[in-house]
This record gives structure tokens, sequence and C-alpha cells, in this order.
């Protein structure tokens, strides 16, 4: 699933939500269903995508407005007058599936590539901006700031054979069984058209799409090879689609096949999800990595080509190589780019200076101070933010270390109010059922019993913020008072006058569990979110002391 950029940057790239609605500009890298997730629901003018792209996305979705999409084709540029600064955007092939492009971003914000889903080869790769690529170990001329990578199979070590050699292994295996009758091709999937193409162009035959029970599939390669296609049953190469239950469905041709004493059906599935992902195979892991080189039949008499749309990890190190970004962010879950080699070795520890254009993309108002250094460690964001973490102007003078891996989306002060760090008390969201003012009341009263032995000067702001040790030491003293002195229980309400109160010394710290049913809503009282915002995060960077522990429930 993308992710959402950050604040500072004015455009969105294949994410649709209330978020990325708020941008003013709007990209999309390829019709694939889970980049246009939210579409129907967050779109807005205006949408930049190449005229195939747009076309596909309006046949899944015909409620969408085609006059929301401005188009733009791989190898063009476009330069917008943004209110943030003007900017360039150029379209480069992804080498994923048909229409699909990486977006180059080029403005006061940085250098900024975002791949989208894509197959980086040299090829590809070298047809980007030649400054942006480095040439015998040299740094190029011009570095790019980010790369928003595609991570699919970043933790694929083994290397992937080429889309051609694939397709090739393809049609050996169709050579290697003239007696099957009938091929089935599980390439139901935007992208696969090429197989299709090349096994319809090589045997001279076309392929039958069952119009009614695959009709996404058909309209789609209407748009992308519609030569192909015919409506009739009798051809030797069918689509067969390749999930759900693909092998339940190919056993059901293998029996129907030796039902009518036909020869045995041949089910291909070019794909790299049974190579990376999938398990259960019967032979040991070690075998099945060598076998890469032509096709692989498995227990269910189905046959398997590698034939990925995505980079290998391998692949991916190469790329970086030549990019030599100063940060990488995965685009797909779980981190995937902090396990990169180049990621370890040159996105960690970075020195970052004031003027860097870091701040800029994390929408930072930073002054200019030679005194003052950022050490920062990559940023690999798996999901949306939701929340924003504010750095104050107070601190903007001040050292800084970013050690957060998930997106830090940071506005000037003025913009928004001061935001704590922890959980929902931050922003002072009370719990449901829970009014905040009868949350206050009751914190108020019970820190009226355990906190006796403070300053009656002291506030109720400072009450709350007494360490957690000095509390519950006050909540223990008067518990065992109660326990000596059943006359004097008025101390700790009403409701406990002919009450034994039993604690266990051994109980943990922190813990409420051994607690009576009473002193249990005392302790729930003394450590339910504080209904008001905490110490920002700049006033605890900037602490003398050092960033101060503090517990919530």
């Amino acid at each position: 699933m993308p992710i959402e950029l950050p604040r500072g940057l004015p455009f969105s790239v294949d994410t649709w939500s209330p978020n990325s609605k708020r941008k003013r500009h709007h990209f999309l890298t390829h019709a694939h269903k889970d980049h246009t997730s939210g579409i129907l629901t967050h779109s807005c003018y205006p949408i930049y995508a190449t005229h195939l792209t747009k076309l596909l996305v309006l046949q899944n979705y015909p409620q969408l407005e085609g006059s929301l999409f401005v188009g733009i084709e791989v190898g063009e540029s476009v330069v917008f007058n943004d209110p943030d600064g003007e900017f360039k955007v150029t379209a480069f092939d992804a080498n994923h599936c048909p229409g699909a492009v990486m977006f180059l971003f080029e403005g006061n914000f940085g250098n900024i590539l975002h791949t989208g889903d894509c197959r980086l080869t040299p090829e590809g790769v070298r047809c980007l901006p030649e400054k942006y690529i480095s040439k015998k170990g040299k740094e190029p001329r011009c570095q790019l700031d980010y790369v928003f990578l595609d991570c699919t199979f970043g933790k694929f070590t083994q290397k992937l054979p080429s889309k051609h050699s694939a397709i090739q292994q393809v049609l050996n295996c169709i050579w290697k069984h003239p007696a099957a009758t009938v091929v089935y091709l599980t390439c139901d999937l935007l992208g696969q058209e090429d197989v299709l193409a090349a096994v319809s162009e090589t045997f001279g035959s076309k392929i039958f799409v069952d119009e009614v029970a695959n009709t996404e599939s058909f309209r789609a390669l209407t748009l992308t090879v519609p030569e192909i296609l015919t409506q009739d049953p009798s051809s030797r190469f069918h689509m067969f689609d390749g999930f759900p239950k693909l092998y339940e469905r190919a056993a059901k041709k293998i029996a129907e096949a030796q039902a009518n004493l036909q020869p045995e059906p041949l089910i291909i599935r070019p794909s790299a999800q049974w190579y990376a992902c999938e398990e259960g195979y019967s032979e040991t892991e070690s075998q099945r990595k060598l076998r890469f080189n032509e096709a692989v039949r498995d227990p269910n008499s189905v046959w398997h080509v590698c034939y990925s749309m995505h980079s290998s990890r391998g692949e991916l190190e190469w790329a970086l190589q030549l990019l030599v970004p100063k940060w990488v962010v995965s685009t797909t879950p779980s981190c995937l780019a902090m396990e990169l080699d180049y990621v370890k070795k040159h996105c960690s520890g970075t020195k970052l200076t004031l003027d860097d254009r870091l701040w800029k993309l994390l929408d930072i108002n930073v002054e200019a101070s030679s005194e003052t250094e950022v050490t920062a460690r990559v940023l690999d964001y798996p999901s949306v933010v939701e929340q924003p973490i504010q750095i104050s102007a107070q601190s903007q003078s001040s050292p800084v270390k970013v050690t957060s891996r998930r997106l830090l989306s940071l506005s000037p002060p003025s913009k928004r109010p001061e935001v704590t760090l922890f959980g929902r008390a931050r922003l002072g969201i009370p719990d449901s059922g829970f009014p905040a003012e009868e949350k206050i009341e009751s914190i108020k009263d019970s820190s009226q019993v355990v906190a006796h032995k403070m300053d009656q000067d002291v506030s109720f702001e400072n009450e709350v913020e007494v360490k957690c040790e000095n509390i519950l030491e006050s909540k223990l003293d008067t518990e065992l008072k109660c326990e000596n002195k059943l006359d004097t229980t008025k101390q700790c309400g009403e409701s406990v006058k002919k009450e034994v109160l039993k604690f266990s010394v051994r109980s943990p710290i922190g813990s409420s569990q051994n607690f009576s049913e009473t002193l249990r809503k005392l302790y729930r009282s003394m450590n339910v979110p504080v209904p008001r915002p905490l110490p920002s995060l700049s006033e605890l960077m900037n602490s003398k002391k050092g960033t101060k522990r503090r517990f919530e429930s």
C-alpha cells in the first residue's frame, strides 16, 4: 500500500485520503488497484497520469470524471507555478505494467524520485537525467535528496531473470509439450499481457479470454493488446485466473481432461510470487532457488516461471549505487528499505545542516545558525501518519536528533498547536464514557488522598507530574493506614467504611492487579491520560536533565 508523502510537499503520489486530498497536485503512477484505493472518495482535480493509466482507471471506476485527469507521458516534463515555489515533474518508464511511470520532482523542496511500482533495469535507470547518475565511482553532479522506492521484493536475494528471459521460458515450456491440446496461461494481472502477446505471436494463435467470466481482464486487454483476443473457446491458448484457488481449479481441469480421455492440459503460471513468497513446496528451498532458468512443475501439476514486475534486492542495491540518494523511503510496508545495504551504509548517521532541503521536505522552518548541526537517521515510513509531531520555534536554534522511524510531518508553530508524544493524552482527547471535566475532578479528589505530603501551594498541573514512584508510595502508605485504622477509612472514600483493603507487597510496581476494587479505581484515576497537552517535544529536548520518562495508562 502506498504511503503518504510529507506535509512539506505540495503534491501526493498514489494516495487518496483526507490528508492527500489537501495537496494541490496529485500524481498516479499506474492503474493497479492498490494504488487507486480511495480514489472515488478522495479524488480531486488535477490528477497527473499517462493516457493509458487514465483509461484503465476509468474502466475500473466508471463513476470518476475523465476531466479530473491531466496527461503526462514518458519523457514529458511539466512545470508547476505553485504558491510554495515553482517545481518541475518529469515522467520515466517504470517497467512495471502498461502506462506505469516513475516521477522525478525538482523544486526548492529538493530532488525527489518516486518510483511507484517498478522493475529497475540498467536501461531504465540510465534513462534518468545524467546529472543524477554516478560514474566510475564518482558522485553524481546533482544528488537526489529522496528516493521513494518500491521494495516489494527487497528481501529476495536471488537473481531474478529478466522479463524477456522469463517469457522465453514460457515459450520453451510450451514447445516441450506439443501433446497438450490446451494451454492455460495464468496471466490475468495487468502487466502480464506481454506473455500473452509473445505466445500469440510465436504460435500464430489468438488467446481465448472469456469476456463474461473475466470481464475486468478482457476489458484491460482490449486497451493494451486487443489484436491477440478471441472469443472462440476452441483456441489452444486460454487465459486462466491466477487467484483464488488456483490449485483447486487446476486439479479440476486435469480431472476433466482425464475423464474425457484427452491429453493433460498444460498450466503455466508466470509469476515471482511462488519463488519469493509462497511456502509449502515439496523441494527444499535451496533446490528451488537454483531453478530460475527454466519452468518448474510443482506437485499440483502447475508449471511456474519466475516472471517479475518488481525488482529483486540485488537490482535495488545496484540502482541505489548508481543514483546515490541521500535518503531512501520504502513505499511498501515493514520498512523494507532499512534492510538494504546501501541504506545501512549511506543513509544512517548522515550529518545535516540547517540549510539542508530535508527541513523543507518535513515542513520545518529552521533559522540559520552555524553552531547547530543535526544528526538524523534514515527515515522509513511503513504507514500513513495520522498525527503530526510539533517542533516549536523555541527549539529551532537547538540541536535536534530525529530518531523516529515514522514520517515526521511537521509545520511551523504558527500553523498548528503544540502536540506532545504521549498517546491520546497529547491531544487532550478524553476517553469515551468518561467526560473530561469529571476526569479532572476525579484526579483532583484522588490527588488529595495520595499527595497529602505535598505542599498545598503546588498546582494541580505539577501534582500529576510527580514521579510515579512517589505517587505509588503515597498510595501504599494510604492503603496500609486504611488497613490498620478502619475508623478513618473516610480518607479512602465513603465506599470502604467496612472493607479491609488487601494488598500484596510482592505485587509489581505500577500494577493494580492485586489492589482491592476501590483502590483499583483510585489507581486508574491517578493514571488515566491527562486531559490536557503534556510538555511539548521541544520542551523535553531542551530540558537540561534530558527527556523525562512519564507513564500513561
